[in-house]
């Protein structure tokens, strides 16, 4: 399992905009992907209602983990989306 923590940067966190691009990107891999705050329990990252239930703010950090062929890539993508102020 590869793990990546990342600081959630958006005004609005991971929610409304930013939680949809987040889901559509995770839907196109192939494997398992999780989404949870340190510590916490991880949700469905390809699922837009367990993101949001996440309640993932600005500022707060969260591990997004793959397994699997291309795993790196698509975390890095997710990645790269968290830490954007979209």
């Amino acid at each position: 399992m590869i793990e990546r923590k990342v600081t959630v940067e958006s005004k609005v966190g991971l929610h409304a905009r930013p939680a949809a691009l987040f889901v559509q990107t995770a839907a196109k891999a192939p494997m398992e992907i999780t989404v949870a705050k340190p510590g916490g329990i991880p949700v469905n990252a390809k699922s837009i209602l367990s993101l949001l239930a996440l309640d993932a703010r600005r500022g707060e950090q969260i591990v997004i983990s793959a397994d699997g062929e291309g795993a790196e890539q698509i975390l890095d993508d997710l990645a790269a989306l968290v830490a954007e102020d979209a």
